[in-house]
């Protein structure tokens, strides 16, 4: 067996390595594998042929489209509606949970049935203090800002720098 080149990686060999073991000569496979290089960056993985990378369309419908995606589950509705999954109870009882599944999956139901993020349920409304729910109605109304009395912070301040109150917090202290 003669090699004419300086062996750095094993793909020069092409078969040799493999008649070697077929015909059970160790004593030549012992020595091709002596005469390859001993440094790891020269082994065949790390010399694999250059392809040109080709633009791969990432838009979202694309990535939808490849990885089969269905369609959005949106989280609300735009309006109110109370009736979001009214026919579900019929689907389970006329046929079986893997066909609501599926119904779900062709054409979503949203996950909510209002989208409002300020409404708070009746239910914990009337678990609620009454002074927490004489709040919830006035802030609903909007009528909070004027029952509230104003503070004006940089009178305050000057009150503090002057020394007017002075006689105030050491009496409370």
């Amino acid at each position: 067996m003669q090699i004419d080149n300086i062996l750095t990686r094993e793909d020069q060999l092409g078969g040799a390595l493999a008649i070697c073991v077929s015909d059970q000569r160790r004593a030549d496979f012992s020595m091709l594998l002596a005469m390859l290089s001993q440094d790891a960056l020269d082994f065949s993985q790390f010399h694999l042929p250059e392809e040109e990378q080709q633009e791969s369309d990432k838009s979202e419908s694309a990535l939808k489209k490849e990885l089969q995606i269905g369609p959005e589950q949106v989280l609300a509705p735009a309006d109110f509606d109370m009736l979001i999954g009214q026919h579900n109870a019929e689907r389970l009882s006329q046929s079986s949970m893997t066909s609501l599944r599926l119904s779900n999956c062709l054409n979503p139901e949203p996950l909510a049935v209002r989208d409002d993020y300020k409404h708070i349920p009746l239910v914990v409304v009337d678990n609620c203090e009454l002074a927490v729910r004489n709040r919830l109605d006035v802030d609903k109304k909007g009528e909070g800002t004027a029952d509230k009395p104003k503070m004006d912070a940089a009178a305050m301040y000057d009150q503090l720098n002057s020394g007017e109150m002075q006689s105030a917090l050491q009496l409370s202290a």
